[in-house]
């Protein structure tokens, strides 16, 4: 009886699977042959235990394998199609060895197959109980080969080194030298970095090609990940403004004037519309957030969205433009014109005519300039600790600088 439920499973998993497989082309989250026939081949049910065979392989799905005490996610299983994406990124081919940072088991068996025989898998976490967790997801799943390490992944694994790919699928706010020391001469790191409230898959290589300790890198996609813990763990600002609105700010220096900021919220607001198309909220999203240092991250509260004192954008988090005790924010309306939708500005305070004139400036460049996708070139340069400084185009990190070129 066991053995013909387990069959049926199975066979339900398979079709299940090849489902998942076609979706992932129909989004083009999957382009190459390779990764199609990794992610047909892996029984990602085996690395959701206790979760339906749907939920399992369903393409935009993550699953919480651990929480702390007050509910949030320590880790989890990605969803598939950013596994893919970044699968894709990185390039992987027969005979490399790859690192992962953060272990689930499924992504690191699908690196197994992506290397093959010759090449080699290796999972480090620094939980040892998602180690365990990963350690018998993989054995159930015929995966022995992938070598799971506990430790903090800021260390990297020198024992094993080099690689020829890093592939972080956690959070991660800077990129520590570690990986950059282990990583070969011409290899890649894929990384979910986070930069002023965003966080963007970033598919770094060496500049030139070669031992150069500068990334660079012009494949980025939007995504979203757990962050890291231990000695690499990083807590933004989160900057209390008034009753249900805060900033989010990557800047630990930065002063706000919070009483005249608050009071702003409540002054009549001022709209300014840009004439620009509303399109690829998440490239225009990256272009504000990294074009000049005074941009940050408004949060807003649907309560305050319902008494009309800000709109609905600030809900899920937009780009905002402070400057003293004024803001300035993005909106949109319908707009038969400019193809549908159009930017707009919203600001309050003071000087809320210069900041939404700035910040609208922002929007047409954008329109006119940088509306596609793939625009933005991106490299990190790593610098002695504490002395990178944030600028225009410049996010800074405590271990280096991010910097942002767009054509």
């Amino acid at each position: 009886m066991t053995t013909v439920r387990d069959k049926n499973i199975d066979e339900e998993a398979a079709s299940l699977r090849a489902a998942m497989v076609r979706e992932l082309r129909d989004l083009e989250a999957i382009t190459a042959d390779s990764v199609a026939g990794a992610v047909a081949a892996v029984p990602r049910h085996l690395f959701a235990v206790g979760e339906p065979l749907k939920a399992a392989y369903a393409a935009n799905q993550a699953l919480v394998i651990k929480r702390d005490e007050d509910g949030t996610a320590l880790s989890s299983l990605s969803a598939t199609h950013i596994q893919a994406v970044m699968l894709e990124q990185a390039g992987i081919e027969p005979g490399m060895r790859v690192l992962e940072v953060g272990s689930g088991g499924y992504n690191a068996a699908l690196i197994a197959e992506l290397v093959g025989k010759e090449g080699a898998s290796i999972s480090v976490d620094i939980d040892a109980e998602i180690v365990e967790r990963a350690r018998k997801c993989l054995d159930a799943a015929g995966y022995e080969q992938v070598q799971v390490v506990r430790a903090d992944a800021v260390a990297g694994v020198p024992e094993l080194a080099p690689f020829d790919r890093i592939i972080v699928t956690a959070g991660a706010w800077d990129i520590p030298s570690a990986w950059l020391d282990q990583l070969s001469e011409r290899g890649r790191i894929v990384v979910p970095l986070r930069m002023r409230g965003l966080t963007r898959s970033i598919a770094f290589d060496r500049a030139g090609g070669g031992s150069e300790e500068e990334l660079v890198s012009d494949s980025y996609r939007l995504c979203g990940f757990v962050p890291m813990q231990g000695a690499g763990a990083y807590t933004e600002r989160l900057i209390h403004v008034t009753d249900g609105l805060a900033l989010r700010v990557d800047d630990q220096k930065q002063d706000f004037d919070t009483d005249a900021l608050a009071a702003a919220v409540r002054s009549a607001r001022l709209e300014v519309w840009s004439g620009a198309a509303f399109d690829l909220p998440d490239e225009l999203e990256l272009f504000l957030a990294t074009n000049t240092p005074e941009m940050v991250m408004l949060h807003g509260s649907k309560d305050l969205v319902d008494q009309g004192l800000l709109a609905l954008s600030v809900t899920r988090g937009v780009p905002a433009l402070v400057s003293g005790g004024s803001f300035a924010y993005r909106t949109k309306r319908a707009n038969e014109e400019t193809g549908g939708f159009e930017s707009g500005v919203l600001a309050h305070g003071p000087d809320a005519e210069q900041v939404a004139a700035r910040y609208a400036e922002l929007l047409r460049r954008w329109a006119s300039d940088h509306q596609r996708r793939g625009a933005a070139r991106i490299s990190y340069r790593p610098m002695p600790a504490g002395t990178a400084e944030p600028s225009q185009g410049v996010v800074a990190k405590r271990l280096g600088a991010v910097a942002f070129s767009w054509s």
